[in-house]
């Protein structure tokens, strides 16, 4: 199992969020479990291109400090929803034989729900800890909405295995 930090950048990070506290600490803890039981945690940025204000070099674009990788962990970019717009992170996933990806970050309704999908096309068992991504207010759903109906309905039984922080915490001592 790989547990995939995906857009937890300072730009977004901030109390516009779904449940930000809560998401904050629950990633926070996946992240330190993980660590501790030698899970790899591998990070994501998402770079909206040059003159964005969002990408490469821009301080919106670093990682957010609460959950800051260390220097060994793998960091890709991507510029595209999915993660496996990054043919990097999908060849070393490939070799290394990975059969299970754990899903925390930003925007539920954005990257996670492409990642979400993506994995599960490809056929990777995905796992999503509820309170362990986010989003903001929409155009068509306020953030609570949005947050609840991909955690709740889209992607249960459908894409992904929706499970609680304690029960994916029980998943990384594994």
């Amino acid at each position: 199992m790989r547990l995939i930090v995906i857009d937890v950048q300072k730009g977004i990070t901030d109390e516009r969020l779904y449940n930000f506290d809560v998401f904050v600490e629950n990633t926070v803890k996946l992240i330190d479990v993980a660590r501790k039981n030698n899970v790899e945690v591998i990070y994501f940025q998402h770079d909206d291109g040059p003159g964005t204000g969002f990408s490469i070099g821009d301080e919106d674009f670093e990682i957010a400090s609460q959950v800051a990788p260390r220097p060994d962990e793998k960091v890709y970019v991507k510029d595209i929803n999915s993660c496996f717009g990054n043919k990097e992170f999908e060849a070393y996933l490939k070799e290394q034989n990975e059969d299970t990806l754990m899903l925390v970050g930003l925007q539920t309704n954005f990257c996670i729900d492409a990642t979400v999908k993506s994995a599960f096309e490809r056929g990777y068992k995905v796992i999503v800890p509820k309170d362990a991504n986010s989003t903001f207010d929409n155009d068509y759903m306020d953030k609570e909405t949005t947050y609840r109906y991909y955690n709740e309905m889209m992607w249960p039984e459908r894409f992904a295995e929706c499970i609680s922080v304690g029960e994916a915490i029980a998943m990384l001592h594994m």
